[in-house]
């Protein structure tokens, strides 16, 4: 081998050898010190600590080490209704307060924010399981927007119930494009839902994805909410009182 003596070595790499060395006896001492807690001779019996650690002797030293705490399981759950209080043999810990297991919270504030939202419960009637009038996948629904814009109507295609994130999903046609837009049921910018009309049979699915091919595809139902609009009298011009006469109003000169 041929190695460089001492002398000629660069004295970057001695010093860097001395600093491994003095990090390794370093670690060596700390790991000494954290794993020997205080020894008890191997010949009489050690009891388990007051700290509750596995104990087991080391075989070089003959001393007592502590590896992890062990805390042992209660023999038998609490009764849900009553606090109790359990204490085991072999532990040497306090008795612990074991108390009712608290109830989920998620269902509470869902029924709290649903109340909030929709005080009357008219939103939550209209897609409700229970409910013969409710909406059904297959009828035509019409949305409002609060903020303006012109209403968006479409077959309903599928309702997800999902507490204060139901959902409904409506397929209609904008400039003669297929459209399929998710509209939230509590969301406060959505001013009403109303249906327009109701489907013949009862569908035999709960979501109609085969309304996207072009087989089955409803189209444009703008003709079916003009003629449900007429029906309602919404467009239709305004009355006038008994015994009124007409006014007529001067034309404005170009």
């Amino acid at each position: 081998m041929n190695v460089a003596p001492i002398s000629r070595r660069p004295l970057a790499s001695l010093k860097g050898t001395v600093r491994k060395v003095r990090q390794q006896r370093l670690l060596a001492r700390s790991m000494a010190t954290a794993s020997e807690p205080t020894s008890t001779p191997t010949n009489s019996p050690s009891p388990l600590p007051d700290h509750n650690f596995f104990t087991f002797p080391d075989r070089k030293t003959s001393r007592i080490r502590t590896a992890f705490a062990v805390y042992s399981l209660p023999r038998a759950l609490p009764s849900a209704s009553k606090t109790t209080l359990i204490k085991t043999d072999t532990s040497p810990l306090p008795p612990q307060t074991l108390a009712a297991p608290h109830p989920d919270p998620l269902p509470a504030l869902c029924r709290k924010q649903i109340s909030l939202l929709d005080p009357t419960g008219a939103r939550t009637a209209l897609f409700a399981r229970t409910n013969r009038d409710a909406a059904r996948v297959g009828d035509v629904l019409m949305v409002t927007h609060r903020r303006g814009g012109e209403p968006f109507a479409g077959v309903l295609v599928s309702i997800r119930r999902a507490g204060i994130d139901t959902a409904i999903l409506l397929r209609g046609r904008l400039t003669k494009v297929p459209v399929e837009m998710w509209f939230k049921v509590y969301n406060r910018n959505v001013a009403g839902i109303e249906i327009v009309k109701r489907a013949k049979k009862r569908a035999r699915r709960a979501r109609l994805t085969y309304l996207r091919q072009p087989k089955h595809d409803v189209g444009d139902v703008q003709n079916v909410v003009f003629a449900w609009k007429k029906s309602r009298n919404v467009l239709s011009t305004k009355t006038r009182a008994p015994g009124e006469k007409q006014r007529f109003e001067p034309k404005a000169r170009k």
